[in-house]
């Protein structure tokens, strides 16, 4: 590992505040949360949310956040997961990558206006900053996250 990969950090999210929390990617096997003090996993790069944490996440995240829209019933989401875990794992120092289940939290998908599935939704500063519907390849995907600011 480089010295410029040992100090590359990641923001996380706590499972048991939602608080984020900023880590360092590598070397945060003792992490714990410091809004509540719960242990962090250090290696999640894709965060499952519901509505509530993806707001706080939008509102607080120094960091870009890109949110994949899914349904486990949705065969193009399935096949995607692999693709968006991968590049969430290659991005983590500059983007916090959440997926939400449009079919556990309906409600979600519909405040975000959500109407085909999977929907890639960047937020910056609290806002929604772009949107790209259907599962994409791996090099489109990393195309147009770059395109959006993210990994450039």
């Amino acid at each position: 590992m480089s010295q410029n990969e040992s100090k590359a950090t990641s923001i996380t999210i706590c499972a048991g505040c939602s608080g984020l929390n900023r880590i360092q990617i590598g070397n945060a096997s003792n992490a714990k949360c410091g809004h509540c003090g719960q242990p962090l996993n250090p290696e999640a790069t894709v965060h499952s949310v519901d509505l509530p944490t993806l707001k706080h996440v939008v509102k607080n995240s120094p960091v870009p956040v890109l949110c994949d829209f899914w349904a486990p019933w949705c065969g193009p989401c399935v096949a995607f997961a692999p693709i968006y875990e991968e590049f969430s794992a290659d991005h983590r120092s500059n983007a916090l990558c959440v997926k939400l289940d449009t079919e556990a939290h309906g409600v979600a998908a519909e405040a975000f206006n959500i109407r085909g599935i999977p929907t890639l939704v960047v937020f910056e500063g609290g806002v929604e900053k772009a949107r790209q519907s259907g599962a994409l390849p791996a090099d489109a995907l990393k195309q147009w996250a770059t395109s959006q600011g993210i990994g450039a």
